[in-house]
């Protein structure tokens, strides 16, 4: 079940149940996103938003073992070594016209920046666990000194995501 973003945000405390319908109404009337009302009218950082919204696609995106699932050699030189530690980006390959990448849930926000900006092709995230990703990163952009802890800056350990169902991102280029 996908939560709506102001319920994630009350949930963690970031805004009452009041400000909540507040919000929602001003949404309602403008037909704004959500998480940009919520920064303007009630202070949310930007950063709390996007945490939200990643915790959201998490609940309906599909979550992987990357050193599991087949990776399509073509689809390798689309990044550098460099960039795939850098924005944990790993694309696997394609899925008729669109590019399968995985990537974490922490780091979801900007490896969707970095592909819009860098990857010419219209591109959906599935997601998989830290220390998944490292370890597939090691296989298939092998770099000097980068392993589990560089990527994460800190213990990988981390609990197994809940199952989830497959779905793309929205339309256009990634």
């Amino acid at each position: 079940m996908r939560l709506p973003i102001g319920t994630l945000l009350l949930n963690r405390g970031l805004i009452t149940a009041q400000q909540l319908e507040q919000i929602l109404e001003r949404q309602r009337t403008t037909h704004r996103p959500f998480g940009e009302i919520a920064e303007e009218m009630v202070g949310v950082r930007a950063k709390d938003v996007e945490r939200a919204w990643a915790e959201q696609y998490a609940q309906t995106t599909r979550w992987v073992d990357p050193t599991m699932e087949p990776v399509d050699p073509a689809v390798h030189d689309l990044i550098s070594r460099r960039q795939a530690w850098q924005f944990r980006v790993l694309p696997m390959g394609y899925d008729g016209s669109e590019l399968m990448i995985c990537t974490t849930q922490e780091g979801l926000v900007r490896a969707m920046n970095f592909a819009a900006r860098q990857i010419p092709v219209t591109c959906y995230f599935v997601l998989a666990r830290l220390d998944q990703l490292a370890e597939a990163l090691m296989q298939r952009y092998p770099m000097e000194g980068m392993n589990a802890e560089s990527l994460a800056g800190e213990s990988v350990a981390r609990l197994a995501p809940p199952e989830m169902v497959h779905a793309r991102s929205g339309g256009g280029a990634c």
